[in-house]
């Protein structure tokens, strides 16, 4: 007697892993030995992408922020002690929007920064 294998449903794994491989080079793309191991990394990599994602976006909004605030001739980090010092809850995502969208509500921010600095400094003095 022989003994049993599951195969239909060990066949559709393989399958699967193999329709994952597709378009892998070489063995990694035909083997499925190589190809579960491929996926696996893969896998791994884009879990760790879709979180590493997050930071370059951040990173996107305080450079297109950055150079907005150089344009209306403040810091970056000046506008930002600016806004916090002013109670403008406006997060890097939005104000980064606003920077490229809309040029006038984003200099009115801009004074309304500075405007609140030139106070926080007569308060310290």
């Amino acid at each position: 007697m022989a003994r049993a294998t599951n195969s239909p449903a060990s066949r559709k794994r393989r399958k699967k892993v193999l329709k994952y491989a597709k378009g892998y080079f070489g063995n990694k793309s035909k083997l499925f030995r190589y190809a579960k191991e491929a996926v696996q990394h893969a896998w791994q990599y884009a879990y760790a992408a879709r979180r590493k994602k997050k930071g370059d976006r951040r990173s996107l909004w305080i450079i297109r922020l950055n150079a907005a605030c150089r344009n209306a001739g403040i810091s970056y980090s000046r506008f930002m002690e600016g806004l916090k010092a002013a109670n403008i809850g406006l997060d890097r995502k939005i104000l980064a929007d606003i920077a490229v969208r809309d040029e006038v509500a984003f200099n009115a921010l801009v004074k309304q920064a500075q405007d609140a600095l030139k106070t926080k400094a007569a308060k310290q003095a």
